[in-house]
């Protein structure tokens, strides 16, 4: 038996699997799966630890009280049960581990 040749192959969408679309040379077969292999590219080369750094969150976040005067590092609600002011962006000092603001420990 001879070998097939002129033979079309189709490729197949790197996400779904479905086939390709006759035209250009692309990879994906519609702008939802081009989209999904955008994210899925984009997403793996980012660390957890450097979202954390670029979008900080509540965990980065001093609270301080108005009814005793408490702060705490990312938590809005008081032991008394008030809710919490954010004060703004820190953590715990080196020292006494009491949560502290960037701007606080940048004065010092």
């Amino acid at each position: 038996m001879s070998p097939l040749r002129n033979v079309s192959v189709t490729d197949s969408c790197l996400i779904c699997g479905e086939p390709l679309p006759a035209g250009r040379p692309r990879k994906t077969c519609s702008d939802g799966c081009r989209q999904a292999l955008w994210r899925q590219r984009h997403q793996s080369t980012i660390k957890h630890s450097e979202m954390s750094v670029i979008r900080p969150g509540k965990a980065r976040t001093v609270y301080e009280c108005p009814v005793c005067d408490v702060r705490i590092l990312g938590e809005q609600r008081c032991e008394c049960g008030s809710f919490m002011r954010k004060v703004g962006l820190g953590g715990l000092c080196p020292c006494c581990d009491g949560a502290i603001t960037v701007e606080e420990l940048l004065a010092t």
